[in-house]
């Protein structure tokens, strides 16, 4: 099969990491993949087994998601998107994919509406049309506005052959987030989680013993990164790391460096899985991809989702982790040096978190059902 994956990360990237895992589990059955990324690039991902297709790169202002800024710091203008639309339409024609997937559209990024709508309509014009799939992780930010909902609906039924639900539906089903009328219900797909394989400890040892503070591949951790600093004071007797993620990583450290915190700054690193195995402990937010990670991984973790301007998704995932063992769950709003401290000594006093229990190949599930797909629609 010929595969083409488009995604668009605007704030952090996990949108992108699991564009790329997915794309990876294609590529390891020998189908040819091309992922389409709209968002900024994310070296610390590995391309390996996809061919990528850049386009003039968007992000978000901050949790503004409609308001969206281009390579240069600037607003996006028409010219600036319309560049995007030809070199989507441009791509698909080239390649006259079998399978085309939108990864969240449309149960999210209106604001790209307009670009998603010429890929589809560029697919369905093509002479053998591809089997339609929408991507999307296991909790959405549920719609603002009853009709969000409808105008998704209106597009899976138009344009759409099936969804592809990255979830373990034994554990969170769609409906905790998203409205699901009898037409979505019936084309919806549940893969199981769409994870790597679970990473082995670090070979070197790195992060053995610490606590590790994270917040993703983007640049919205500064608070939790530094009510971490402070909290390393109450627990001299721990190593702390904290990885911050975003391009300018290396400003922000050094904004954030107190010479009289234990706390060791660094950029993200792409070895990152590999040590929380042996980890004492996770900070972090609760993005799908850590979650899986700390899932995975059985790492003691206190979780601080991520809840700016209307943002909810995290806290759902948050409060279905929380009844684990291992877990605890701190707001945003109220969290304190104090607060992240006593969690932390709590969850690593906790009991051992199973690893076993959920559905982590979601990727090569997912292969499976759109080679189903696809064979009954070319019958």
């Amino acid at each position: 099969m010929k595969v083409l994956i488009a995604v668009t990360h605007l704030l952090g990237t996990g949108h992108l990491s699991r564009a790329l895992t997915l794309g990876r589990a294609f590529s390891r059955l020998g189908h040819a993949v091309t992922v389409i990324s709209g968002g900024f690039p994310a070296p610390q991902l590995s391309l390996e087994g996809v061919q990528i297709e850049q386009l003039p790169p968007l992000r978000s202002d901050g949790v503004a998601f409609t308001r969206l800024l281009g390579e240069g710091g600037e607003v996006a203008d028409e010219a600036y998107l319309a560049r995007r639309v030809h070199q989507l339409e441009t791509v698909v024609q080239a390649r006259e994919p079998d399978v085309l997937i939108t990864e969240l559209y449309p149960f999210g990024r209106r604001a790209l509406r307009a670009e998603f709508r010429a890929l589809l309509e560029a697919a369905k014009a093509l002479p053998r049309p591809p089997l339609i799939l929408s991507s999307i992780r296991d909790i959405l930010a549920p719609p603002s506005k009853p009709q969000k909902a409808v105008d998704a609906d209106a597009m899976i039924e138009r344009y759409y052959d099936g969804v592809l639900v990255h979830s373990d539906p034994k554990a969170t089903r769609l409906e905790v987030s998203w409205p699901v009328s009898d037409m979505l219900a019936a084309k919806l797909h549940y893969t199981g989680y769409v994870a790597p394989p679970a990473a082995a400890p670090h070979p070197d040892g790195v992060g053995k013993g610490e606590i590790l503070v994270s917040a993703g591949g983007g640049s919205v951790g500064d608070a939790l990164y530094a009510c971490a600093i402070e909290a390393a004071k109450e627990m001299p007797d721990y190593s702390w790391r904290i990885l911050v993620g975003g391009a300018d990583a290396a400003a922000r450290i050094a904004e954030l460096h107190d010479p009289s915190s234990p706390a060791r700054l660094e950029p993200a690193r792409s070895d990152f899985r590999a040590m929380l195995p042996h980890a004492a402990a996770s900070v972090s937010m609760c993005g799908y991809n850590t979650a899986l990670d700390l899932l995975q991984s059985g790492t003691p973790a206190v979780l601080v989702p991520f809840d700016a301007g209307t943002e909810v998704e995290q806290t759902l995932r948050a409060k279905s982790l929380s009844p684990l063992p291992g877990f605890e769950v701190e707001a945003a709003a109220t969290l304190t040096p104090a607060r992240l401290a006593t969690a932390l000594r709590r969850v690593m006093q906790d009991t051992q978190r199973s690893l076993d229990g959920f559905e982590f190949d979601g990727a090569g599930q997912s292969v499976e059902i759109a080679a189903t797909l696809l064979r009954g629609q070319r019958a």
